[in-house]
């Protein structure tokens, strides 16, 4: 039997703009698309996330960690922590940036810039002590305009363990060493997208694979269309470039394997798209998103899951196919109440979401889609949470704006089990290495471990 809202009146403030009818039309659209009212069974397929290569799963060397699903491995992490409470260092970070850090060995990466967006540049700490050891500049580029929740260095970089490699939008992509020295830097030219850039680069074998959707609005506003490039990691050298529709998004791509052959899967808006690494070509695609699309895919149970934004539907499909799929490949799909920014979290036979325009958690049974409860966390906020989620030890962790951590238990009881606050605003997602966490505020790097 479901468990529901112990309160189930939530008062919802909506808010016009110049997106609110496409907003509504999509909405009503994931109810109506055909094969989203079916539940059955996924296939057979072998699906996974591509496994990180060499020493990358003993670190945290890309957002959401080396599953990119924000799953955590090892133990010893504290569960409860405050602003002094096992708080093993705290220093400031100069600039400001909602990318979260990631680390390789004794190294923690991170991006910042400056609050006008004049300058940006990849940081380097000493995770032990969290000394900073280095800043790199990337050239310099004219500001794109940027919502109040987003920055000019959201995109988190990603390693490979000698290089570093972080977008900055109109910047473009950089690649450093470990000392901080520029390998090649590429331009992409002017990003325009009304809320700014805010996608991360995906590191697949021997290449960078970033994808980038632009949009502008307003008279005489230009059709500019976005595009998926992979670039040689190792040269700067592109690879293949394929162009995309007009249209905006701020998702981040996934490298899936799907029995013998990898899909690169790319969630953003209207659709759900799959291209070959190898070659760019678009390999099948899917209708239901909404329109504006932040939440990265993740995957399990012969499925992709993919959260729609400001509170749309979540999508449960079956890769493998062909061409369009959305009559098809769509397993099941939740009418509304996904994500607008953090990416859901799967977890054993259970997907875990939290929809941020109202602070509620929901759980859903992964293979059929049913509502096994929902949790209100905090008071009802617009908003409210950027953070993915992550599972640490038994645990699931939903860490809103404020750096309010609501430690759940994951089902079959889904309760809150308590609250930790770090007092300090924040919205990069934690990085978590050897019993540590690794939290980034507005204005601090902090790291957290048992006293």
């Amino acid at each position: 039997m479901n468990r529901f809202l112990k309160n189930s009146t939530v008062t919802t403030r909506f808010f016009l703009n110049p997106l609110w009818i496409s907003i509504v039309l999509a909405v009503l659209h994931s109810f109506s698309y055909p094969g989203g009212s079916q539940a059955f069974e996924g296939s057979d397929l072998a699906v996974s996330m591509v496994p990180p290569e060499g020493e990358a799963a003993n670190y945290w060397p890309a957002w959401r960690g080396p599953s990119m699903q924000g799953l955590v491995s090892g133990s010893g992490y504290p569960e409860k922590w405050s602003d002094t409470e096992n708080v093993v260092w705290r220093v400031p970070v100069p600039g400001r940036g909602h990318s979260s850090p990631i680390i390789w060995g004794d190294r923690l990466f991170l991006t910042t810039a400056a609050e006008d967006g004049s300058r940006r540049s990849v940081l380097c700490y000493n995770r032990s002590d969290g000394s900073l050891l280095w800043e790199t500049a990337v050239p310099g580029s004219p500001a794109e305009q940027v919502h109040q929740k987003n920055s000019y260095a959201s995109s988190s970089p990603t390693t490979d363990g000698e290089r570093i490699y972080a977008y900055f939008g109109s910047a473009g992509l950089i690649a450093l060493d470990f000392e901080g020295k520029v390998i090649w830097h590429i331009d992409f030219g002017s990003i325009n997208l009304y809320h700014g850039p805010g996608g991360s680069p995906l590191l697949y074998r021997d290449r960078i694979i970033l994808f980038q959707d632009q949009i502008s609005f307003g008279p005489g506003a230009a059709a500019n269309s976005g595009f998926i490039v992979a670039i040689d990691k190792d040269t700067g050298r592109e690879l293949w470039r394929k162009s995309r529709e007009p249209k905006p998004g701020w998702g981040s791509p996934v490298a899936v394997q799907v029995d013998d052959h990898v899909e690169i899967i790319v969630s953003s808006s209207r659709n759900i798209e799959a291209y070959d690494p190898l070659t760019g070509e678009m390999i099948w695609n899917c209708r239901g998103n909404t329109m504006e699309v932040i939440p990265m895919p993740v995957v399990g149970h012969g499925m992709v899951y993919c959260s729609s934004g400001r509170a749309g539907p979540t999508l449960a499909v079956r890769p493998g196919g062909k061409g369009d799929v959305t009559s098809s490949h769509v397993v099941w799909s939740t009418p509304k109440g996904s994500p607008f920014v953090p990416s859901p979290l799967l977890l054993g036979e259970y997907i875990y979401t939290i929809n941020d325009m109202a602070s509620i958690a929901a759980c859903h049974h992964a293979k059929t889609g049913e509502l096994i409860g929902q949790i209100r966390l905090g008071e009802p906020r617009r908003e409210g949470f950027s953070a993915s989620p992550v599972a640490v030890e038994g645990k699931i962790f939903f860490i809103n704006d404020d750096g309010e951590a609501f430690v759940v238990n994951p089902a079959p009881d889904f309760n809150l089990s308590h609250i930790n606050s770090i007092g300090e605003r924040m919205l990069a997602s934690p990085a978590l290495v050897d019993g540590k966490w690794y939290f980034r505020t507005d204005s601090h790097l902090i790291c957290i471990g048992k006293e």
